[in-house]
């Protein structure tokens, strides 16, 4: 799932298929029109954007109704932050590089499935992506895990 378009029909997809996959790069530059590799327009590029949890929201419901888990591969998956949106979403496994694994499980075992889905649901009550940062690092640095709370956010 790395087109919006995907996302409208990730039900048949999954139908066909044995897992999704969401590449959260590509899926969030179209999602958003922005060119990430675009020195002027980069700084529109928001993986906590509300549309971008939106989408993948609908993706990991689509995939549910038809029996099938979420993967999801990129820069999102590898972000402690954002771990903990997709992980709340529903998401069942991150491809993470080697040097972020230590971090996103630490993550993973500092949070009960049921918190992590919780900050999700309070995450898509807000409109803002600055909202939504800093419900996730009050999140991290109350678990504790405040070293992991990004630089400049």
């Amino acid at each position: 799932i790395e087109v919006p378009s995907a996302v409208f029909i990730a039900r048949d997809l999954a139908e066909q298929a044995d897992f999704l996959s969401i590449g959260s790069n590509d899926l969030i530059q179209y999602l958003l029109a922005v060119d990430r590799n675009n020195e002027t327009v980069a700084r529109l590029y928001d993986d906590a954007h509300p549309a971008v949890l939106r989408a993948i929201q609908a993706v990991v419901a689509s995939a549910a109704q038809a029996g099938k888990p979420v993967s999801v591969c990129g820069e999102m998956a590898s972000d402690p932050a954002s771990a903990i949106l997709l992980l709340g979403a529903g998401v069942q496994s991150l491809s993470v590089s080697i040097a972020s694994l230590p971090r996103i499980k630490w993550v993973i075992r500092s949070f009960s499935r049921e918190h992590l889905r919780n900050i999700f649901e309070t995450a898509l009550t807000l409109n803002e992506s600055a909202a939504i940062r800093c419900l996730v690092d009050r999140e991290l640095v109350d678990a504790g895990l405040g070293a992991l709370v990004r630089a400049g956010r």
